[in-house]
């Protein structure tokens, strides 16, 4: 076992012990049964990973740092905001209004309103998931409209016929 020769099993499980996080307690687990006689390679095979993600995973111990810091990974911000703070702001607060009040004849928000919107307004290109994720974002829940009951007013259900053939589904305030 050239890997982890200066570490103990028992310094492993202590770190098993402190760590939060399904990676971080999978190297550790990865680590306590390489340093227990199982290779690399059936590693892989219980972890569902490849013989160089286990090689990595056991070199990352071999670090001056502690075991905690050497199995976690770094934070990563992600990929940067198309729209901005304000924007964002702004945006928000626009899709909690009927959408006419923007001029745009509509009976509620939709993913694909809210990706033309965005385009016109603002200059920037939204797929539909992430019109959809912005929507919840901003506090909005998906609603379908409800069935009204059999006996009401025949005005009110050719209204109620008319509201489902305009709105597939909708995005309306909680």
């Amino acid at each position: 076992m050239d890997h982890l020769d200066e570490i103990s099993v028992e310094e492993l499980q202590d770190a098993l012990d402190r760590v939060d996080g399904s990676k971080p307690t999978q190297r550790l687990l990865a680590a306590i049964a390489y340093k227990n006689g199982v290779n690399q390679t059936e590693l892989a095979e219980w972890h569902d990973t490849g013989r160089r993600t286990i090689y990595s995973w056991l070199m990352r111990l071999d670090t001056d740092e502690p075991l905690e810091q050497a199995v976690s990974d770094a934070h990563r911000s992600g990929r940067k905001r198309k729209l901005s703070g304000k924007q964002q702001k702004e945006f928000e607060q626009t899709v909690h209004e009927p959408p006419e009040k923007v001029g745009i004849n509509a009976p509620a928000w939709t993913p694909a309103l809210v990706q033309q919107y965005l385009d016109e307004t603002y200059g920037v290109e939204y797929s539909y998931p992430s019109c959809r994720r912005l929507l919840k974002e901003a506090g909005l829940s998906y609603q379908k409209p409800r069935r009204t009951a059999a006996e009401s007013e025949a005005e009110e259900q050719e209204a109620f016929r008319e509201e489902l053939k305009k709105s597939d589904g909708k995005w309306t305030p909680q």
